[in-house]
């Protein structure tokens, strides 16, 4: 900085003129502070910009970071992500039916192999009067049952009520040339073959969660109908219910229920049940193999035609697959 800059005065040989110019040098040494800081207030507003664009570099490569390890992980996941497998248990008893607008009339006939010791073992009950036993109903064979199960999906137990029931009315009915699909597809729409609580079909052919309806009390497109049996079967004292694995309501159970091995009949019980139905379908001296009379029979079960046609699909399923 230069003394003229400075203010400060030149030399006069005297102490006391030395004196007079100090005022001027006191304000120019002010100017000069007041200019150092004009110059570093310069330099801070130079800086000011330079410091706003490094702030918002870090920012933004800090965003950059985050949004990379959040791609990372959300790319882990997805990579380790699984779509959830389909159930591989399907329902049971369920088959591929064929179009309904295909079916024109009842199931084919599905022959049943029954057992060839039924009646009992003479020798084993003979006694010393060599009288045998009473006849027991007649079953299907157990060979027969293994092989139509596995080709039909039709559980086994449920399958020995129908097949039994089809065996006892060719017996006394056969002019209704009733074919255990007929009972089998009935069983799978009202109940999944007694499945549908949840529940299975036991070794004595019971339901081990007895299938209940809903209240038939005029809603959910229900026919009202008051209680019957004073909840005896149903376990409802106002209205009715369909029960057991062929949803017979207690009225209609009241009349057509009758037992496969004698004594009281439980509709909770799929030998009874299907040998009950099979009874029902079979009234009115009704011919089976006939279209009108087959669609007159499971009318009569459930006046519903989408009914009907759910029925008959499932008939014609397990009968092809038997074949």
């Amino acid at each position: 900085m230069t003394d003229s800059e400075s203010g400060a005065p030149e030399a006069t040989g005297s102490s006391e003129g030395s004196l007079a110019p100090e005022e001027p040098r006191a304000a120019g040494h002010r100017r000069g502070r007041r200019g150092v800081r004009r110059a570093r207030k310069g330099r801070g507003r130079r800086r000011g910009p330079a410091i706003a664009v490094s702030l918002t570099l870090v920012v933004c490569l800090l965003v950059t970071a985050g949004v990379v390890v959040l791609v990372g992980r959300v790319t882990s996941v997805l990579n380790g992500w699984e779509a959830p497998a389909a159930d591989a248990t399907p329902e049971v008893g369920t088959i591929e039916t064929p179009p309904h607008d295909q079916l024109t009339g009842p199931p084919s006939q599905s022959g049943v192999t029954a057992r060839e010791d039924e009646g009992t073992t003479g020798e084993a009950v003979a006694g010393a009067d060599e009288r045998s036993g009473p006849a027991g109903p007649p079953r299907p064979s157990e060979a027969w049952l293994d092989e139509v199960s596995a080709s039909t999906g039709v559980p086994r137990r449920a399958l020995e009520g129908y097949a039994s029931a089809q065996l006892v009315i060719e017996a006394d009915q056969a002019s209704c040339q009733l074919s255990w699909p007929t009972l089998a597809g009935i069983g799978y729409v009202e109940s999944r073959h007694g499945t549908y609580a949840g529940g299975e079909l036991g070794p004595d052919g019971n339901t081990t969660v007895d299938v209940i309806g809903i209240p038939l009390d005029g809603t959910n497109n229900t026919q009202a109908i008051p209680d019957t049996d004073g909840g005896v079967l149903d376990g409802d004292t106002e209205w009715d219910r369909a029960i057991g694995p062929m949803q017979f309501i207690p009225s209609t159970w009241e009349r057509w229920g009758e037992s496969l091995e004698g004594g009281t009949p439980d509709p909770h019980n799929i030998d009874d049940a299907a040998l009950s139905a099979g009874r029902y379908l079979c009234a009115g001296g009704r011919d089976l193999t006939s279209a009108h009379d087959w669609e007159s029979a499971i009318l009569e079960y459930n006046r519903s035609s989408a009914y009907v046609s759910d029925v008959l699909a499932y008939a014609h399923a397990y009968a092809d697959a038997a074949a």
